[in-house]
Parts: C-alpha cells; sequence; structure tokens
C-alpha cells in the first residue's frame, strides 16, 4: 500500500532476533505557553535507512527534531536509541548516545580551515596542542569513507555551498556520531551537488548509518528516501513508501492538496523601467572585486532571476541596490513614484539616482525587500510580531502617526497579514521566535507586499517554507507582476527561478555571465551555466 494513516504505529516491530529501530518515539508531546507543538508523536526509524519526515511549516518537525537531539526535554512520552530508553538533558549527551544534527543554516568558521571546523570542540591534543597529525588522519580517514572529498587543509571561505555541507557532515561523523539528522540539506544545492550529496547518503547507509531527512522537497525525498512519515498540525498523520507513493499523494497528505507549481508564461513585461543597475562594482577593503561591472535592468511587470551558486556576488549585488553596501563604482536608479530623500517631492520624475540615497529613503521611495537571511536582516526574534510588521516601515502607514509610532493601527495591521497570509500564531503580540521558520517567513512576505513597492528584491522568498505556503508566495508573487511591480529574484530553487522568471540571468565570481531564456532551459543547463561548465548562453 503507498500510504497509510494512523500515528505511525504501521511499521511493524523488528521481528525475533532482529536488531532494534535506530530511533524509536514513542508518544512524543511537547508543550509551550499557548500552543502544543507536539502531541502523541510516534516514529519508528530502522537502522541503516534514510528516513523523511516531511509536513506543513508548523507542524512540529523542527520541535520533534530539537527533542530528538536534546535541546527539548518532552513532556510526555519516551525516545529510544538502539532498544535503549534514554532521556537528553542538552545536545551534548544526544552526540554521546551517538547522534548529530546538520542545521539548515551552516555553523561554520570561514577564517578557519576544514580541519579547524570539524575538530572544534573536540581538538585531539598532543600534551596541551592541538594534534594536527591525528586530526587530519581522522578526517581523511572519515572522507575516504564516505566519499565526502574533503581537503583538511582548505579555508572554509574557499568552499562552494557543497562542500560547506559535507564539512558540515563530516564534523557529526568526527563525534562518531551513527544517526545523523538532515535539516533541508538541499535547500540551498544546484541539482550537481544534490546528485554529490545523494551519493554521500548512500555511502553513509551501506556502512550502516541512519539518516533523519527532512525536507519540503517531495520530488527528492522519494527519490533518496527508504521510508517517510507525515506530520500535520503537531501529530503523525501516516507513513509512506516512497517506491509506491506519489508526490501528489504525499502533498495531499501533507496540506489536503496538489503540489503547486511556479509556471508562468504569460508576459506582463512594459516598457518602462523600475530598476537600472549601470557598471556596479563592489570591493573588499582589500581591493578584490566581490561585484565586477554589473548592469541590469527590471521593468515593470517583469521578474528577472538571477542564478549563481551562493558566494558569487548576489548578497553583495542586493546589498548595494539596498544601500547597505557601498560601491566603488557605478549608478543605481529607481522608479518609486514622487519621492526622494527625506521625503521632498521629486515631481513626478520616472527613474532617479539613488546611489548616495540612505536605506530608509530608498524604502520610502518604493523599495522592497524580501532578505536571504530572515533572521538576520529581517525579523527580530525576540520583538513581537507587530513590531516585525513595521520593522523597515516606521516612517510610512499604518506605523507613523506624526513623529510617534501608531501602535493601535499597527496591531490592527498585523492582525491583516496573519488572516491574509497565513501567518499562525496567538495573535500580534507574540514574539517572533515562538513562530516556525515558515510563518516568520509568510509575516515577512506579508509585511512587504503590504508596502506595494514599484521594486521588490525577493531574495529566496520560499526558503524553509512548506508547498502550501511556497504556492501561495508564488501566486502572490506573479498577481503583484501582474500588477506592475516590478521583482527581482534570487532563489537557489532553480524550478522556481525557471517558473517564475520573465528573464533569467547568471552570476558567477561577480560578474553576469550568461542570459538564459526560462521558457527553454532546464534545470540542469541552468546549474551548468552557474558553476561554469556551459557557457553556450548568450552575455550578459
Amino acid at each position: 500500500m503507498a500510504a497509510t494513516g494512523g500515528t505511525g504505529d504501521s511499521a511493524p516491530a523488528p521481528a525475533a532476533g532482529e536488531a532494534p529501530y535506530a530511533v524509536e518515539l514513542r508518544g512524543i508531546t511537547k508543550r509551550f505557553p499557548g500552543v502544543v507543538a507536539n502531541r502523541d508523536i510516534r516514529l519508528r526509524v530502522r537502522r541503516g535507512e534514510v528516513h523523511a519526515i516531511v509536513g506543513e511549516n508548523g507542524a512540529g518537525k523542527s520541535t520533534l527534531m530539537k527533542t530528538l537531539y536534546g535541546e527539548h526535554r518532552p513532556d510526555e512520552g519516551k525516545i529510544v536509541v538502539d532498544g535503549r530508553e534514554v532521556s537528553f538533558r542538552s545536545p551534548a549527551d544526544a552526540i554521546a548516545a551517538g547522534i548529530g544534527m546538520v542545521h539548515q543554516h551552516f555553523m561554520l568558521a570561514d577564517n578557519f580551515t576544514v580541519l579547524e571546523n570539524v575538530v572544534l570542540g573536540s581538538e585531539p591534543t598532543k600534551g596541551v596542542r592541538l594534534d594536527r597529525t591525528e586530526a587530519r588522519r581522522r578526517i581523511l580517514e572519515i572522507s575516504d569513507r564516505y566519499a565526502l572529498g574533503l581537503d583538511p587543509d582548505e579555508l572554509v571561505e574557499n568552499l562552494g555551498v557543497g562542500a560547506r555541507q559535507r564539512v558540515e557532515i563530516a564534523k557529526v561523523l568526527y563525534r562518531d556520531a551513527r544517526i545523523l539528522i538532515l535539516d533541508e540539506p538541499t535547500a540551498v544545492l544546484v541539482p550537481h551537488e544534490v546528485d554529490e550529496l545523494f551519493g554521500n547518503l548512500k555511502q553513509l547507509t551501506r556502512e550502516g548509518l541512519t539518516v533523519i531527512f527532512i525536507s519540503h522537497k517531495l520530488d527528492e525525498v522519494r527519490r533518496v528516501c527508504d521510508a517517510i512519515t507525515v506530520i500535520r498540525r503537531g501529530t503523525t498523520v501516516g507513513d509512506a513508501d516512497p517506491r509506491t507513493t506519489t508526490v501528489k499523494q504525499l502533498a495531499e497528505m501533507m496540506v489536503g492538496s496538489e503540489l503547486p507549481s511556479p509556471e508562468t508564461r504569460t508576459s506582463t513585461v512594459r516598457d518602462e523601467p523600475v530598476l537600472v543597475l549601470e557598471h556596479l562594482t563592489v570591493r573588499t577593503p582589500e581591493g578584490r572585486a566581490l561585484i565586477d561591472d554589473v548592469s541590469l535592468t527590471v521593468r515593470a511587470g517583469e521578474v528577472v532571476g538571477l542564478a549563481g551558486v551562493e558566494g558569487n556576488g548576489q548578497a553583495e549585488l542586493v546589498d548595494a541596490i539596498m544601500g547597505l553596501r557601498p560601491l566603488a563604482t557605478g549608478t543605481v536608479r529607481l522608479d518609486g513614484g514622487t519621492k526622494g530623500d527625506g521625503g521632498a517631492d521629486r515631481g513626478g520624475a520616472a527613474l532617479e539616482d539613488i546611489t548616495a540615497w540612505s536605506t530608509r529613503a530608498r524604502r520610502e521611495a518604493g523599495l522592497g525587500f524580501i532578505p536571504e537571511d530572515r533572521h538576520r536582516q529581517g525579523i527580530l526574534l525576540d520583538a513581537p510580531l507587530w513590531e516585525n510588521r513595521i520593522l523597515g516601515h516606521q516612517t510610512l502607514p499604518p506605523a507613523a502617526k506624526g513623529l510617534f509610532i501608531d501602535k493601535k493601527a499597527a496591531r490592527t495591521d498585523t492582525e491583516r497579514i496573519m488572516k491574509d497570509y497565513d501567518v499562525r500564531a496567538p495573535g500580534p503580540d507574540t514574539l517572533a521566535v515562538a513562530l516556525s521558520g515558515g510563518n516568520q517567513q509568510k509575516l515577512i512576505v506579508g509585511r512587504e507586499m503590504s508596502s506595494n513597492p514599484r521594486l521588490l528584491i525577493a531574495a529566496h522568498p520560499t526558503r524553509g517554507v512548506d508547498i502550501g505556503a511556497q504556492a501561495a508566495i508564488w501566486e502572490l508573487l506573479k498577481d503583484a507582476r501582474a500588477e506592475g511591480m516590478g521583482i527581482l529574484l534570487i532563489s537557489a530553487d532553480l524550478d522556481e527561478l525557471i517558473g517564475l522568471s520573465d528573464t533569467l540571468q547568471v552570476m558567477l565570481r561577480g560578474r553576469l555571465v550568461a542570459t538564459v531564456d526560462p521558457a527553454h532551459v532546464t534545470p540542469e543547463e541552468l546549474g551548468g551555466y552557474m558553476t561554469g561548465a556551459r557557457t553556450s548562453a548568450g552575455a550578459a
């Protein structure tokens, strides 16, 4: 049978003489003030398999994994590892029990070598010194055994995203983990890096290790996993066999609807440009070019997609447009209506040189921003939702009331955004830290779309959200495009880039190196341009 309902008890217990499950969660319940994050969760993971956990944002996946990893203690239920009941007071206890976790956001020091990152906190010593010979031996042994391809002496800042992830995997293997939790491991990888990761996972399981795989990409879940458990609204709703369960069936188990598509081919592009970048160059203090002579135009009603492996200048380009990073050369011109720096009336002028404007003035002139890293640039975790709703918009309605903040209006509008954008929280005074990552993202999207910008910079707008929220965000971007908004879209999801974009630019080593037609390019071809393996597309 393709999928089974219930609470996860459909997986049979090991037969007599068989090894116990690697992980069993028996009736796990975890409560926080005002919310039950997990309710009677039951999960069985066989040793030596890749077991997926899928569900909507806010379904309880992250809480469950943090409980397994010792960051939370369950209010009810039991955790059983290799047939032995355990009680973890901290991640250190979980690590000691052979459980390691690779988080979605990598925790590496760029100015350290691979060796230094891997051994950090578990350094082998010779007397009072780090025993580099022993550390190198162990890392090379792990790298060779699991086909990770690591150079212990390479600086992490020189590594691509896929290699950085392999360093994170090596970190947990170095600590003798037998059970690996991977949180959204393919979120920032291009297709060939996904293939490499899946090859690594096969090698891990061949060696007897167990992998718990959390992902929103259901096609990848079916491709790499041996078993699937679906969680909805805090409880287990069923198990599925990836060999016989379709993506459509998985989506229906998760959210009750079919898998959405970003595809849009009806052109809404207008003649008037809303953003023009002319010969932008950004350099490090040492003079190295992070952005090298980039020129780009976004028109009203157009989605310009920017494809590139992370670390090739996309983040620096966004910072330059937002006024967060100084230019060495170049000009930024924006059509943002009639208001200039300090709110001065521009008399209805179209494009205006905003190169010297402050970030606040650019925002007031009609520049919307969905940041790449919501925790670093998009949200204040320890602030209530209504304060996060006005973040970056303090001088604009509904927040502004003369020189003061209109808290009542801000709370009311936050409630509207929560309703319109399905932000699941008790109310506008809830702290942002209490929300799942997907609900935090929906709040940010709702805030930026509510300001009705002329140009929206959308950096990874659906990263870390479930398929239901992803579909909603896609529709919002399509509707805004149809109404004349210009959108600069940066995404690691190549299907998203291809489906939503009217024009696709490829960025490599700080330069725009190719222009490709989203109507005809495949994800594999686009990945080739992004890595420099393909160079036949027209130069940007």
